[in-house]
């Protein structure tokens, strides 16, 4: 056992939570924190921590020196210290059923103090409500408390299940470059000034796309990697600009070949952290997902649907809902049912979740229980048409209705937004995890202010043949084979077929909005590579730290990441970023404006 091995090459003899009855009688010696320290009639008692769980140590005053009975008695939160003794039986009535140790103690015969501790910022316990701040300035006395070093814990039995499941299966652990070109991928990159080239830059990452596809038509046939990327992006709770991406590409494989991999590794490595993911996954299209959820990772453990009543309202006296609907744009709503006995003002408050996701505005209609219906917008509505909205969303008393009518995408947004929202407010249970493919997403995406496509997943995907006659003509109708792995409502990871033929990829690069000198000075070497035999090819990319964060049950990735950085990108711990010298700005030829 891994902890044999540690006590075999450690100053102690056991860890702290390895002690059990069957160890009674048995000299140890056990180092760690002072987690607590009491006092009782003569007695003092310490709770001693490590990374394995605690120990209670006795220190009785006829069985250590009278200056280390003292020195016990002072022991301070956080002191690092050494002590050998012997394991003895608790009393039946002091027995703590909640600790894995909670039947033994150890009676010391020494104490060592290896280092005192000032008082630490916070405590070092579970649960605490401390800025999340001071935790990260201080992560090296965050991650001692128990709940984050599980949490560690969890994220290393993750990964080695995944790395022995990928060797199994015939993958090569292969490493990528960190100093990259620069490619559009999205998110903006981080940049490196080489110092031997003046004036040229290297970028970090945003992931391996190209490397691996290289490695394809080097005839590897089947890579993956527990990759680092780097995007510099804007970050909110499960972004960080740096993260751990599980990177896998295979050749001669179709789509359905790579999602059955994905599912048949990732339930041997969910299984070794005991999580049961039944396969096969139940596949949704992306149409099916924004139509029925408003989003392209839906959570599936809960209901309230979006439903479309464009066609019901088109000829209605509301305008707003008949001009919308007049006018190539779509009218849908949720069921909230359980709050159609909130306040107005309770449910007006919910239009700022509508606004903030694009809406001008929010109508609603409330159904107490006691049969009354409350709204602004009822009295517009023929009794035909309010029928139909109340049967096409199967009205019941205590329901709510949240309305928005806008462009599809916008209509989508809000009632997504409102859809979760909704969930937390009225305790929706959500137990367990549900896994689910999202496929058929579109090739392309259209910014209208600026004219600009872009694509939806990345620019290397593969289109289906039947839609290659669109990219110049008609390229919102082309369809792509992606697909995206969604777990308990996060897109958990993503991945494609890759275009292996050199003029479909520089078909779409044109059609990305670049010319055929910067496809040949950015992506020259992949046409090239294309050119000389690309096998068919394609792989997906799973986020590890959002995986873990789900398996955890926390709410933020910056819990599962060892030294994670804030919203704004700082390391609060180091400082970085941090500024440079001057001497450091010239040697790499780099001047300040």
């Amino acid at each position: 056992m891994a902890e044999d091995y540690l006590n075999e090459h450690s100053m102690h003899t056991h860890t702290c939570g390895q002690l059990r009855k069957s160890d009674v009688g048995v000299e140890v010696t056990l180092d760690g924190w002072v987690w607590h320290n009491r006092d009782h009639g003569g007695l003092v008692f310490v709770d001693l921590r490590d990374r394995a769980g605690y120990t209670q140590v006795v220190f009785d005053p006829d069985c250590v020196s009278s200056e280390e009975f003292e020195e016990a008695s002072h022991l301070g939160r956080e002191y690092c210290i050494q002590i050998e003794g012997k394991v003895r039986s608790r009393s039946d009535d002091t027995i703590n059923p909640e600790m894995a140790t909670g039947e033994i103690e150890v009676l010391a015969s020494s104490l060592q103090v290896l280092n005192k501790s000032v008082t630490p910022p916070f405590v070092i316990e579970d649960g605490i409500d401390t800025d999340e701040k001071l935790r990260m300035k201080y992560r090296y006395l965050d991650l001692r408390r128990p709940e984050m070093y599980k949490t560690l814990l969890l994220r290393h039995q993750f990964i080695h299940a995944v790395r022995v499941a990928m060797d199994k299966r015939g993958f090569l652990d292969i490493e990528t470059p960190i100093l990259a070109n620069s490619t559009p991928e999205g998110a903006r990159d981080y940049i490196v000034p080489s110092r031997v080239n003046p004036g040229r830059f290297y970028a970090l990452p945003q992931s391996p796309q190209q490397f691996k596809q290289m490695l394809m038509v080097a005839g590897v046939e089947r890579y993956y990697q527990i990759a680092r990327c780097f995007r510099d992006e804007d970050l909110r709770a499960d972004r960080q600009p740096e993260f751990t991406q599980i990177d896998v590409e295979m050749s001669f494989v179709t789509q359905h070949d790579i999602m059955s991999m994905t599912e048949d590794f990732m339930h041997d490595a969910l299984a070794a952290v005991g999580v049961d993911m039944p396969t096969p996954l139940p596949r949704m299209k992306w149409q099916d997902a924004m139509d029925n959820y408003g989003c392209d990772k839906p959570d599936i453990r809960f209901g309230m649907k979006l439903h479309d009543i464009t066609d019901i309202v088109k000829g209605s006296n509301f305008k707003v809902f008949a001009d919308v609907a007049n006018n190539g744009g779509v009218v849908r709503a949720i069921n909230a049912k359980g709050a159609g006995d909130w306040s107005r003002g309770e449910i007006e408050k919910l239009a700022r979740i509508a606004k903030n996701n694009g809406a001008k505005g929010m109508a609603w209609i409330a159904f107490s229980t006691d049969g009354k219906v409350k709204s602004p917008i009822v009295k517009y509505f023929t009794d035909e048409e309010f029928d139909a909205i109340k049967k096409e969303l199967e009205v019941e008393p205590g329901d709510l209705l949240l309305f928005a009518a806008d462009d599809f995408l916008t209509v989508s947004a809000v009632l997504s937004a409102l859809r979760l929202h909704m969930a937390d407010a009225l305790n929706i249970k959500r137990e367990g995890h549900a896994f689910l493919w999202i496929v058929d997403f579109p090739m392309f995406d259209y910014d209208p202010e600026t004219g600009i496509y872009t694509a939806e997943h990345h620019p290397f995907t593969m289109i289906p043949e039947e839609d290659w006659d669109k990219i110049e003509t008609d390229p919102l109708k082309c369809k792509s084979y992606s697909y995206d792995f969604v777990m308990d409502g996060f897109e958990a990871g993503g991945g494609s077929i890759r275009i292996h033929n050199p003029e479909l990829q520089r078909r779409v690069f044109k059609r990305l909005g670049l010319t055929d000198e910067q496809i040949d000075k950015r992506f020259g070497h992949m046409i090239e590579a294309l050119s000389l035999g690309c096998p068919p090819e394609g792989g997906i990319a799973l986020g590890v730290d959002r995986i873990v964060m789900l398996l955890a049950g926390r709410d933020s990735i910056r819990d599962c990441i060892a030294f994670p950085k804030t919203a704004r990108g700082v390391d609060l711990m180091t400082g970085a970023p941090s500024e440079v010298t001057a001497q450091q700005l010239k040697e790499a030829n780099i001047r300040l404006a």
